[in-house]
Order: C-alpha cells, then structure tokens, then sequence
C-alpha cells in the first residue's frame, strides 16, 4: 500500500509562503508528477513527504495514517535525489546495500536483496524523485523517461516525480500536479491538462510549444471577434456562456495553414525544421508572432507568404480571471 494524501499542506519560511494550502490524494499504486516552473514549490512538496521539512500547517497521510511528525526513517519512503549521491570509495553492491545497513538489517538480508538501487531495495512504500533525469545528457535523458515507467510496472508501487520539464511529466506520468507559487493549479491526466486545462496558466505551461492567446470578444451567436477585427465561427460550441472579456487559445499544432487562403495573413518570420515537422513563426499583423507546428511539412521558408485557420473545433477559451470556459 501506498496512498499519499496531503489535507491542507502549507509549508511558510518566516512570511514567505512556498506551499500553499494544498489538498490532494496519490493513489495507490500511481505514478504522480509535480510541474512547474523553478520556484514552484514541487521539490518542497517532496521534501514534506519524506520528513526532510516539517509542516507549517496541514497533514500528510500515508495509507490514512497520519505521518505529519512522525521522524523521516519512520515513514517507509526512499527518496531519489537529483544528486546522485553515489559513494566513490564503494563498490555498486556496496552502495545499493548502504541503506538497508543503516537500517541495521542482518547482514544475511542484505545480501539476499536483488534490485535496480537503494531506493529500490528498501521495499518502500512509495518513491519520490527530485529531478532525477536533470543531469543527464539530451540523448540519454530522453532514453530514460521510459525507464521509471518500466519499473513502476514492474514494482507497482507509487511514484512521485518532480520536474519542471512537462514533456518528461507527459511521457510518465499517470497524472500530474500543475504547481505555481506553491498552488495545485490543476491535478489531472496527461490528455485532460492538454485538453481541457483549467486555466490560463496551465493552457500556457502544458505543451513543448506554448499555446496561442489573442484577446476575444463574443460577436453574434457562437462566433468570436479576435484583435485586429478577424472573426472565428464556433460552430460546435456547446458552451452556456461568451463573455464580453475572453481570451481566445489554440495550440500551435492545431492551427491550419496553407499557401492560398485562410483566416490569418501572414510572413514566416522564422522557419526551423526538425524532419518529423516544421515549427514555423508566422508573422501576422495585428496579432503578433504565431508559432505553428507543421507535421511533415517542407515547403514554406523564411519570408513566405503563409494563410493561416484556427481549427474551431480544438480551441479554448478563458474568462478575465483567466479561468477556461467550458466548451
């Protein structure tokens, strides 16, 4: 068992906040990510699982049992660091069974133990890794997202990941926390934050390309007048409210092009080709830079002449306090 529950967390160094007020349960079993950006508060989040920092208010429950003072060693919890924190003058077996001979299990135990590291061998009740792929290489860091993944099959056991990289959160996790100023913005699925984020922050952050925003206003019965005075049907809008301040978003990679016509008059600006697909920044007046994310595609260069259309049928849609307007 495994089930982490945070009932209320704050975490306070003198008046500066860095938790806030956080309530949110891991399930047994599952592979949780907190994103964000640095400053966040996620490697906190960590550190108040583990016992490394003690509660400024709130509980944290670990099978519903409340751990909130209990001593580190007490809580079954192996903590993957972003150092290493391998021992030079030890052998590979040595450094795996440091732990366990700390713990002041039999010497016959230890050795009876086979896994991947420390963490591992403890038979913990869940994991934590603080940023563990951060020092690796491009090549490698990308070769190793799969790795946890493969190893949280294997043990079935809960995982917490933190890490201010969001492609490494999506290509792990189960679900993920959307931290900013130490506030859970969003805890949901990969797919659902990508979908249907909760506001604009989260819009924002989830996705390798940033997400397009143009100031918005309603303009008849299901149709949107943007900056600059060009309109967007939403002729599949099932929303029950247009409000008269909205921020129009849509993905990069949902925004249609072509050489001929479209919504949008625009100029490549910048055109860079990574063989799968071409990010190109368009140019267009009135609304400023607007990245696209064209998949196979090689015919449009820096200077083109390029037409682009939000598709309207995977747009968003936030209100003046930045919160999304369900479609």
């Amino acid at each position: 068992m495994g089930s982490i529950q945070f009932d209320r967390v704050s975490k306070k160094y003198g008046s500066h906040q860095i938790v806030s007020d956080v309530s949110l349960e891991v399930k047994d079993g599952e592979f949780v990510v907190f994103v964000g950006p640095s400053g966040c508060g996620k490697s906190s989040v960590l550190r108040l699982i583990t016992g490394l920092e003690q509660l400024s208010d709130g509980r944290v429950l670990i099978d519903g049992t409340d751990v909130s003072r209990l001593a580190r060693a007490d809580r079954r919890i192996a903590m993957v660091f972003q150092s290493y924190a391998l021992y030079p003058h030890m052998s590979v077996c040595d450094n795996i069974g440091f732990g366990l001979k700390i713990a002041g299990m039999p010497k016959q135990e230890i050795a009876s133990k086979v896994a991947i590291g420390r963490a591992i061998v403890r038979s913990s009740t869940a994991f934590p890794f603080d940023k563990p792929l951060s020092n690796l290489d491009a090549a490698l860091r990308v070769q190793m997202r799969i790795e946890p993944v493969r190893q949280h099959r294997t043990l079935r056991t809960t995982m917490i990941d933190v890490t201010h990289d969001q492609v490494e959160a999506m290509t792990m996790a189960d679900r993920i926390v959307v931290l900013r100023a130490g506030n859970a913005e969003q805890f949901s699925t990969p797919l659902e934050l990508y979908d249907r984020a909760a506001n604009l922050f989260v819009a924002s952050f989830i996705g390798s390309l940033k997400m397009n925003f143009v100031p918005a206003m309603p303009s008849g019965d299901k149709e949107l007048e943007l900056a600059g005075g060009s309109k967007v049907a939403l002729p599949d809008w099932r929303g029950t409210r247009l409000d008269q301040k909205m921020t129009f978003g849509v993905r990069p990679e949902h925004v249609l092009y072509s050489p001929d016509a479209g919504l949008w008059d625009g100029t490549v600006s910048l055109e860079k080709q990574l063989g799968s697909d071409a990010l190109l920044y368009v140019d267009v007046p009135s609304l400023g830079t607007i990245p696209v994310r064209a998949v196979g595609e090689r015919r449009f260069k820096t200077g083109d002449r390029i037409f682009l259309t939000p598709d309207a049928s995977r747009v968003h849609l936030f209100d003046e306090h930045d919160v999304a307007i369900a479609a």
